[in-house]
């Protein structure tokens, strides 16, 4: 039987490169686990931080030791691709963030015209675009926190303009609000802000890393989390929690061991619990995701109210992340859950073939 040949795709030019490899590392350990071995052929293919692809000896050494390299050249080739690209059977991009998890290596991969794991242009860049997710959340009717949506231009604007954009945040929103960019990933350029001089400095930091930015009210609510596998008929795992002792769950709580803890199954009343499993499906199908989703709310325990915070297209994937995680207690273990992703993106790119 021949084996699939599968393109590991890790690295990208994202702030989250390192975790991207860490995410490719469990992913080649699964694919290579007793019960995937005889059916896949990893082929892995890292990309650098200015963009280069590399292929062979050199992203097996990255995805082998989990360090990144540099590039060597002033002048990266970012068009030529490894010759490697045209033994791929089925592309496996394991890229968080921008420039992976957005709709741009999405767009690539479909020109391509391989078959390729997670979500298509659509729903890649709605789920990352935190103002067009809200907009499609409204839409299908989900509850969510107030927000605002703002530009770069807004913030950086003449200075009669900004104090009435500040103004116009807090009597809508008031405090304490989150400002964040609106298209980056793992809580990068996030600020909980309290007061008038906290918001500016924070709208301005925001608009340094991205032309669009959001600015939501803060809600006192324990933060769960459910896992999403599937295309058209998708299934929602078991409920997890996150918890901390940190002011909210930034990107140091996130990424420092023993910051937080998952506690899975989030101990939630049974009605809670399906309430937010019919919710997660509800905002996968509401950007047009396909095969995986990683979907998170906060509880607010005291009303009972249960409100969508985000959907993550390609979430944290190495062993301890929440969504393996999710699936493990759910009952598909990390090797079983990476075959079917693979078999969904198979499913996926038959169904946009043209039929004669």
């Amino acid at each position: 039987m021949n084996k699939l040949r599968v393109g590991l795709l890790f690295g990208g030019r994202s702030g989250e490169h390192e975790v991207s490899i860490s995410s490719a590392k469990a992913i080649a350990n699964a694919l290579s686990a007793e019960e995937n071995a005889d059916k896949y052929e990893i082929l892995p293919f890292y990309i650098q931080k200015d963009g280069l692809w590399q292929a062979g000896e050199v992203a097996l050494e990255v995805l082998a030791s989990g360090v990144s390299i540099h590039s060597q050249s002033a002048n990266p080739q970012l068009w030529q691709f490894p010759p490697q690209t045209a033994e791929v059977d089925l592309w496996f991009p394991v890229l968080h963030g921008p420039n992976g998890e957005d709709g741009t290596i999405q767009g690539l991969l479909s020109l391509m015209q391989v078959p390729f794991v997670g979500s298509g242009v659509l729903g890649s860049a709605t789920g990352m675009d935190k103002i067009g997710m809200k907009v499609a959340f409204a839409q299908a009717g989900l509850p969510q926190v107030k927000y605002k949506a703002l530009t770069r231009a807004q913030v950086w604007s003449n200075p009669c303009v900004f104090p009435k954009l500040c103004d116009e945040i807090e009597a809508s929103l008031g405090y304490p609000c989150f400002v964040k960019p609106a298209n980056l990933g793992s809580s990068v350029g996030i600020a909980k802000v309290r007061s008038r001089s906290e918001l500016e400095a924070a709208l301005d930091n925001a608009a340094s890393y991205d032309r669009r930015i959001i600015v939501e009210a803060g809600v006192v609510a324990r933060e769960v989390e459910c896992a999403v596998l599937g295309n058209d008929q998708p299934q929602a795992s078991v409920i997890g929690e996150i918890t901390f002792n940190s002011d909210f769950y930034d990107y140091e709580t996130k990424y420092t061991q023993g910051k937080a803890d998952l506690l899975i199954p989030a101990p939630l009343p049974e009605a809670i619990m399906q309430q937010i499993q019919e919710m997660a499906l509800k905002a996968f199908t509401a950007i047009d995701a396909s095969g995986l989703g990683r979907v998170d709310f906060f509880y607010v325990e005291a009303t009972g109210e249960i409100l969508i915070n985000e959907i993550n297209t390609f979430p944290g994937f190495t062993a301890t992340s929440m969504y393996p995680q999710l699936w493990a207690h759910t009952g598909i273990s990390f090797p079983e859950l990476v075959h079917r992703l693979i078999q969904l993106a198979l499913e996926r790119h038959s169904d946009t073939q043209p039929k004669d």
